[in-house]
């Protein structure tokens, strides 16, 4: 069941939001060379805990999942698209990072990614990020009240069909609010006019993978979470939570 929300709650998801935002801005500050992935963790577990908010992330055990998940953020590196789980691994120089993060504050759910690369990025890799961050932009501004679903998902696929990028074909965003996973799914691949119609209060999870092969296949790790590009080419992943308003699109996960 979709639940449109009120103004009031779209405010409190805005704090729960910029939760989220202050946590990334954390976990990429502590990013570097020779850094274990679970200091990026604790970085952002710090931010959560100083404003009181808990983690929809921890312990977090979806159908797909052998076991719930173990930290505050997933860290995903090199070709790893999405849901890597951060342990002992180091960070290493040209490594490209996504980190996607959610917080929970007051009973309202924010959830956004960012990537970035570790030292020196290798060819190609400023563009494969660019090219996501345009993806969401595109999939942002269809956000609208009087589009249906299909006009963002449309938006980002021709960004990544522009840029010959594949994405995993069964993974997208999500409905967000009082919990981190909600109605409707949120497609990265679509048809213009099709879908679920777009109303003031709902709010969205809108997050585009993009994988630099061009592939839309992945393989999942033996740990049942970490999803991986199948030739080894390297992948990126940004989101935002966003609101469907009367004035156009508020993006809620910003500092």
């Amino acid at each position: 069941m979709v639940e449109i929300k009120t103004d009031a709650a779209m405010e409190a998801m805005r704090e729960a939001g910029r939760v989220v935002a202050n946590a990334l801005a954390a976990a990429r500050e502590a990013a570097g060379v020779g850094v274990r992935l679970r200091e990026l963790d604790e970085a952002a577990r710090e931010v959560l805990e100083a404003a009181g908010a808990g983690s929809p992330f921890l312990g977090y055990r979806p159908s797909f999942a052998p076991t719930p998940f173990p930290a505050v953020i997933c860290a995903s590196v090199n070709d790893a698209v999405v849901h890597g789980i951060p342990g002992g691994q180091r960070l290493r120089d040209g490594d490209l990072v996504s980190v996607d993060c959610g917080a929970k504050l007051d009973g309202w759910t924010g959830d956004a990614a960012i990537s970035f690369v570790v030292g020196t990025p290798r060819p190609g890799d400023e563009e494969l990020i660019a090219a996501t961050h345009r993806a969401l932009d595109a999939g942002i501004a269809a956000a609208v009240v009087g589009h249906r679903m299909g006009d963002i998902s449309h938006a980002i696929s021709t960004v990544a069909r522009e840029a010959r990028c594949g994405m995993p074909a069964d993974f997208g965003g999500h409905g967000i609010g009082r919990q981190m996973h909600e109605d409707p799914h949120v497609p990265n691949f679509g048809r213009p006019g099709r879908g679920y119609p777009l109303r003031h209060g709902l709010t969205l999870a809108i997050e585009p993978m993009l994988m630099a092969g061009g592939r839309n296949d992945y393989r999942t790790d033996p740990d049942g979470w970490t999803l991986r590009t199948t030739d080894g080419s390297r992948a990126a992943h940004v989101e935002h939570t966003v609101a469907i308003t009367e004035d156009g699109p508020r993006v809620l996960t910003l500092p």
